[in-house]
Order: C-alpha cells, then sequence, then structure tokens
C-alpha cells in the first residue's frame, strides 16, 4: 500500500523553476497528483519503494509511464525533475529506489548488481496496474544503465528509452587493466555511502566533505583511500580496483553484449566531455549496425550539465512519449551533433559521419606539424608521482571544474610537453575519433602516457577539446597509440592547434609509482623520465579527421 494521493505545493514551485532554467516545453496542465511509498515486489521476495506521479486525467487521459529506477532517492530535485515535470507535461511516472537504497529492501546497495531481475520485476508489477498503460524508460547515468539492464529482454509494453550521459556497462568503462579512475570511482563510492545520511542531497550540493575526499585521493596505497574518505571500505571501490573489465566477475553486469539484441527504440542523450562517451558512441553503432532504431545527440555538455538534463526530458516528452502512444515522431536523421568552436547543430546519417579522414598532424620539439619531422632529437621530461600532474578541466562526474579550461597554468609545468602549430589561415573541421601515435622510452617498467588535444584562441588562451590515458609498459623505444575521446570541433582561422603530452593527469587518474607491480597496493613513488620520439624512423603524430 502507498500513501494516498496528493498535491504538492514545494514540488510544484521546484517544477516551475526547473522549467525556466532548462527550457523545457511548456506544461500541459500544473495539476498533477503523487502517490508515494508504493511497495513492489520482486523475483526473491524483496521489496522496493516507489512514487508514482499521476498526469491530469482530463487533460492526459490513458497516458503512457515513464520508468525512472533510481539509487540516489524519490524525493528532492531528481523527484521534481523526473516526477513532476514529465506529469506536468503528461506522462505517469514511477520513480523506482534501487534494491539496498532509501527503503528499498535487499541489503546493502550493491552497485550494478541487481538492476536486470530488480527492472524486469518492476515491469511485472507494472503491468498489473491500471494506470500501467504503455511503458517508456528514461534517465541519466546510472538510471540509464538500468535501462540497459533490462533492454534486451524488454516486454511489449515497453515502446522507446532515452539513456543519457551512461553505457551498457557503465562503471566498466573505467576499469581499464592496471589503469583507475580514481576522482569517478572513489567520488561516486563516497557519495553512494553517504547519501543517506541526514541532509545528504544537500550536503553533496554544497560540498560538505569535500576536502576530505581529495585528501583521500593522495592515499597510498589506493586500496586504503575508501578507508581515508570514508573510515572504512566501500564494496564498490574495493571490486573496481581488484576487478578489471575483462574479468568473469562482471559478466552479469556487463550488458554491452547485448545490445545488439535490443529491438525498443532508443534515442542517445550524450556530451562531448562526458565520463561514458566513447561507450556511449559505440552503444549507438552497435545499434545501427542491427538494423535498429537509434538516435544519437551529442551536445557541448559534461555529465552533470544542465543542457544534457533539458535535452534528455524534452526527447523524453517529445519523442519518446510520441513511441509510447503509438504515434509516429517527426521523421529526422540518426544522428545530431553540436559542432563546437562554430556552435551550432549538425545532422548526419552516422556515427562517425562519412567523408572524415585522418590527417596526421607531427610533433616536433615545441611544435605541431602538418608535414612529418626528419631529424629532431627526442624530447624529455621526468614525471614524479610525488608531485603529479595535475588534471584540469575534461571529463567529470561533477559540474565543478568539468569541461573546457584555460590549460595555460597546466602547460607551464616542466612535467607537460607542448607541441603547438602555426597560426591557421583556415578553418580546421575535425569530427570523429580522434587518436595519437607517440614513441616513447622511459627508464621505468611502467608510465602512463596522457595526450590532450586543444583549441589555442588569439589571446593565447588554450581550451581542452579530447584526450585521455593509457598505461604503457615500455619496452625500448615502443610505440603507443592513444584513443582519444572522440570530438566536433572547429578550430577557427587565427587559433592554433596544441598538443599536449605528459604522464599523468590526478586525481582523474590514479598516479602510476613507476615500480610496475600492481597499482592498488603500490607505497613507494619512484620519479620517471619519458623521452619523446619525432624523427622520420619514429614520427610521433596525432590523427585528426578531417574532409
Amino acid at each position: 500500500m502507498g500513501t494516498r494521493p496528493r498535491f504538492d505545493l514545494a514540488g510544484k514551485t521546484a517544477g516551475l523553476l526547473a522549467q525556466r532554467l532548462l527550457k523545457l516545453p511548456p506544461a500541459i496542465s500544473r495539476t498533477v497528483t503523487v502517490e508515494r511509498d508504493l511497495r513492489i515486489p520482486t523475483h526473491d521476495g524483496q521489496t522496493l519503494m516507489a512514487n508514482h506521479w499521476a498526469p491530469d486525467e482530463s487533460t492526459s487521459p490513458n497516458a503512457p509511464t515513464a520508468v525512472v529506477r533510481t539509487p540516489y532517492g524519490r524525493s528532492g530535485p531528481l523527484d521534481w525533475l523526473y516526477g513532476r515535470a514529465l506529469a506536468e507535461r503528461g506522462l505517469h511516472v514511477l520513480t523506482v529506489s534501487c534494491r539496498g537504497t532509501f527503503g528499498s529492501g535487499g541489503g546493502d546497495f550493491r552497485a550494478m548488481r541487481h538492476e536486470r531481475e530488480d527492472g524486469l520485476s518492476v515491469l511485472r508489477w507494472l503491468a498489473g496496474q491500471p494506470w500501467g498503460n504503455d511503458v517508456l524508460l528514461t534517465g541519466s547515468s546510472y538510471l540509464g544503465y538500468t535501462q540497459w539492464a533490462i533492454a534486451a529482454e524488454a516486454p511489449p509494453q515497453v515502446k522507446a528509452m532515452v539513456p543519457h550521459v551512461t553505457s551498457a556497462r557503465l562503471a566498466l568503462a573505467f576499469l581499464r587493466p592496471e589503469r583507475a579512475e580514481l576522482e569517478t570511482l572513489l567520488g561516486w563510492s563516497v557519495s553512494t555511502a553517504t547519501q543517506e545520511r541526514p541532509g545528504g542531497i544537500w550536503r553533496a550540493l554544497l560540498g560538505v566533505g569535500r576536502k576530505r575526499v581529495e585528501n583521500a585521493m593522495n592515499t597510498l596505497p589506493l586500496v586504503d583511500a575508501d578507508t581515508a574518505a570514508l573510515g572504512h571500505q566501500w564494496p564498490f571501490y574495493q571490486e573496481c580496483l581488484h576487478y578489471n573489465q575483462n574479468d568473469p566477475y562482471w559478466k552479469n553486469e556487463d550488458h554491452s553484449r547485448t545490445v545488439g539484441d535490443v529491438t525498443v527504440p532508443v534515442s542517445s542523450i550524450a556530451g562531448w566531455y562526458d565520463i561514458f562517451l566513447a561507450d556511449q558512441l559505440r552503444d549507438f553503432q552497435v545499434l545501427r549496425a542491427a538494423g535498429r532504431d537509434a538516435h544519437l545527440t551529442v551536445g557541448p555538455w559534461w555529465h552533470a550539465h544542465t543542457g544534457g538534463m533539458a535535452a534528455v526530458l524534452g526527447e523524453t516528452v517529445g519523442w519518446a512519449a510520441a513511441h509510447a502512444r503509438g504515434v509516429e515522431p517527426p521523421r529526422r536523421p540518426p544522428v545530431r551533433l553540436f559542432v563546437m568552436g562554430v556552435d551550432e547543430w549538425r545532422d548526419f546519417d552516422q556515427w562517425p559521419p562519412a567523408g572524415y579522414t585522418p590527417q596526421r598532424w607531427h610533433l616536433a620539439p615545441g611544435e605541431l606539424r602538418p608535414a612529418p619531422v626528419t631529424d629532431a632529437a627526442p624530447t624529455s621530461f621526468t614525471y614524479d608521482p610525488a608531485d603529479p600532474t595535475p588534471s584540469l578541466g575534461g571529463p567529470k562526474l561533477e559540474s565543478r571544474g568539468a569541461g573546457p579550461v584555460d590549460n595555460r597554468k597546466l602547460e607551464a609545468r616542466d612535467d607537460v610537453l607542448v607541441f603547438t602549430s602555426q597560426v591557421l589561415d583556415a578553418d580546421v573541421e575535425v569530427i570523429g575519433e580522434v587518436t595519437a601515435e607517440v614513441w616513447l622510452r622511459a627508464d621505468r617498467p611502467s608510465c602512463d602516457l596522457f595526450v590532450r588535444l586543444c583549441d589555442v584562441d588569439g589571446r593565447g588562451r588554450s581550451l581542452n577539446i579530447c584526450d585521455d590515458l593509457v598505461k604503457v609498459r615500455p619496452d625500448g623505444i615502443t610505440k603507443v597509440t592513444v584513443a582519444l575521446s572522440p570530438t566536433a570541433h572547429v578550430f577557427r582561422r587565427g587559433h592554433r592547434l596544441r598538443v599536449q603530452v605528459s604522464a599523468g593527469a590526478h586525481p582523474r587518474f590514479a598516479r602510476n609509482l613507476g615500480d610496475g607491480g600492481p597499482p592498488q597496493t603500490a607505497v613507494q613513488p619512484l620519479a620517471t623520465k619519458v623521452e619523446i620520439f619525432h624523427d622520420a624512423e619514429r614520427p610521433s603524430a596525432i590523427l585528426l579527421p578531417r574532409k
């Protein structure tokens, strides 16, 4: 049994503010009701707690239902955005707390573990409700993963899904062998471990406790960082340190293998600076290769950007709701990309867009050249994990400091090499997959290689466009390929291209201590000398997709 339906004046005020902030489509009716603390039985005898938002029946009869499953609670900002905002726009909304969170049973929250079985249980329960009409799935980040967890087995009642800044394997994207995306893994672990404390949501929004977490990211060994931040170990963090993405340990949590089996129409909303971008683009490519009804929108957003939230809510009440009502949505090309630099939206038939081929820009001492260098001595730097190269901007879990920022302070460091082109005499349009091929030598058995592409404007401001880091076990002079995050960007005439090369970006990535041993237990930081080669036999370069 749930509480009786009621009106929510505070939520209504929040809904009005959200509409103005996110520029949502106009509400159909402000007269909505909410029934809280519904109890949904699971396949194994547990109970999930849920809220049901209902639209005005007089303006939205037989409305479809949006299902949102979240580990972050059923009240507060998420409830106003997904609950009230969607109900005011003509949808029933069922917001369900994931197992082990905010009153839902099943013991402690174990991230990614039960989302398939619990999601199917929710749909079975919903089918028995008088308002449980045709269903659409929606939500961001972990809420998007809960969609993928059931998508391949979704019953006919599910008509569409809108995953936003997420992927079918979620955190596994961060678990490449011997590489830890520390800032995201520890930050999210602490957030979920403390979110149900009194005032947890507001404490997180205000950054209370942030300094303790930042200090914990300097802890050695890495296995003790969660204890430093929380006072005890956290299962998700420990699992991520000890099992990489290829380990059978994750076989039930990795839904990327079933993406091609999904027949539900999918509209994916992504951001150029999102932590899940590369995986989300791969999910879309798999759907298209399987001949599925799939659409992709990529905006100039990072993970918690309000622009991305506005896009997913707009797509839910427009495209997805049309599918759920049995109405054909307006025809459109499958791919819509925001092209940065010129700040315009463009439509394409596929990802990556056709007609763009890699153009090599070669690294030379201090320079970035369209033509290869024939004879140049290597450029070297020393990486000291006791004073690690810091991370700056780019993909981050939280909004603070995310996205494009001025990199000049970072580029002034001795442990960052900078390669800059001449001033461009014409626009350089880059859309697609960006890679770098770097020849290096290091004096330790293990090192990291971080490569970043920047746009330098006429005032000298250097804005990061895309980047990534790979783990390297050098064998003499070694060729290393780095797949930077994809992008769509125009470097304007009068600007310059710039490539950064370094051996770390802390705390976004855990420090490589240089000893070649297991990174989770290493404790002794060892400085590493790294040499970058750029001669005729070893032509280090960045490859930019251009027309």
